[in-house]
């Protein structure tokens, strides 16, 4: 019994615990913000960071050209910043539109004064589209381009030409159908069962001018038409695209006046025949009215048809082109260096492009024209993108000059070149690559 106590009484080896308990102390301090971002300045230019730079900074980004987009101008603000002439100008179009009415009024069953007043109403919205273009023209958004805008608001006044296009087709379409329906009335004495439609007064030999005496309608449409085209120009813009389907209205009336102007001159043309007949002691007689009422008619077709091709192509980014008539070949160069043909080929009529890129390829650096696009904008601005493969050995220097010598020359072609009134800017952008690269 003493044996155990002595054994039971001795030190006893302590156990080893498998846990290693230790009491921890939870910190009430913030956690940091930097945790899992990039470290500080003397890491970035250590020789650790150098060793593990796999991604890198981005380069630092310039400003931006383009703005993402410009304050259009409310009508507040447009009449705000119109100026004395320009006032004017707009009291004019209400003058003109005035004697528009007067004109339609003043038909009294006259086909011929009703085709008339047509053509002095497209007169007033021509007019109209010019004062509202010099007002826009006083704010950056019109000019300016802009992300939301790539052309700024320019383009705006070709969709207000397109659309006065088309009133001139109708307005031919309408005069055209009242003119038959009242021709085939007359025929065998028949007497029509409605004499009047849709208050538009068309029936034919109610109005009577007595010879020896001024038609005051006719004439204040020649006073009007005088005015608008020396005081407004309003169709000295839209008559630019006229150059290409009526490339003989300048051979047979030269110069940059009225009569070289197709609109100016077909209300010129009209008023005045009618203004004189009753000053010649010709009566209007029904056959008369109807051969008047026809010529204005077919003439609204075809210019309203011309204008609106033209113009619609100018809304499709495409180009047109005018005759070229420094070449007297008709015929067009289909394909180009590589048998590539571009845009501006289909058709078969572009001859001043095909002569552009023939003087092109006869430069001396430039072995071949693989692709050339050429397409307007507006009516002040064109562009033309050209991919050209050059001989080797050219420097720099020898490659900016030639992109100026380029852009020299579809300018001078195809812009008229300096000094002909015409304000078409090309922006030409030339894409290089060496022959056999």
């Amino acid at each position: 019994m003493a044996s155990d106590d002595g054994v039971n009484g001795g030190a006893a080896p302590a156990l080893k615990n498998p846990f290693n308990f230790q009491t921890q102390v939870i910190s009430t301090s913030p956690v940091k913000s930097n945790i899992g971002q990039r470290r500080g300045h003397r890491y970035k230019h250590s020789s650790i960071s150098a060793q593990h730079q796999v991604f890198q900074e981005p380069p630092p980004r310039p400003p931006p050209v383009l703005p993402a987009s410009l304050p259009v101008p409310t009508f507040k603000e447009a009449w705000a910043s119109m100026q004395k002439d320009q006032r004017a100008r707009m009291y004019w179009c209400c003058c003109h539109a005035a004697v528009a009415v007067y004109v339609f009024f003043c038909a009294e069953g006259s086909l011929a004064m009703t085709a008339l007043s047509h053509l002095v109403f497209f007169d007033v919205g021509s007019a109209a589209v010019c004062v509202a273009v010099d007002v826009l023209g006083n704010f950056e958004v019109w000019r300016r381009s802009s992300i939301r805008h790539p052309f700024g608001l320019q383009r705006a006044e070709v969709l207000a030409g397109f659309a006065m296009s088309v009133f001139l087709v109708f307005g031919g379409f309408d005069l055209l159908s009242h003119n038959i329906k009242h021709s085939l009335e007359s025929v065998g004495g028949h007497v029509p069962h409605h004499p009047h439609d849709g208050g538009h007064s068309h029936g034919a030999g109610q109005r009577y001018i007595h010879p020896g005496t001024i038609d005051t309608a006719s004439l204040a449409a020649v006073v009007s038409t005088l005015i608008s085209a020396y005081g407004l120009r309003n169709h000295s813009r839209i008559r630019r695209v006229m150059r290409v389907p009526l490339p003989f209205l300048s051979k047979l009336l030269p110069g940059s006046g009225i009569l070289a102007n197709p609109f100016h001159f077909l209300t010129m043309c009209f008023s005045l025949l009618m203004l004189l007949l009753p000053l010649v002691s010709v009566p209007y007689f029904v056959w008369l009215d109807r051969v008047i009422c026809a010529a204005i008619a077919g003439s609204m077709f075809v210019l309203g048809t011309r204008l609106a091709i033209a113009q619609g192509l100018m809304l499709l980014m495409s180009y047109s082109g005018h005759p070229d008539t420094s070449h007297p070949s008709n015929s067009l160069v289909n394909s180009i260096g590589g048998g590539k043909k571009t845009d501006s080929y289909i058709g078969g009529k572009n001859t001043a492009v095909s002569s552009v890129l023939r003087e092109i390829e006869s430069e001396p650096q430039v072995a071949r024209v693989d692709e050339a696009q050429f397409w307007q904008v507006h009516y002040g601005l064109a562009m033309a993108n050209l991919k050209v493969c050059l001989v080797r050995g050219l420097d720099d220097s020898s490659l900016s000059q030639l992109r100026t010598r380029l852009a020299r020359i579809v300018q001078n072609r195809l812009g008229e070149g300096y000094g002909r009134g015409v304000n078409l800017r090309w922006e030409v952008t030339v894409q290089v690559s060496s022959d056999g690269s």
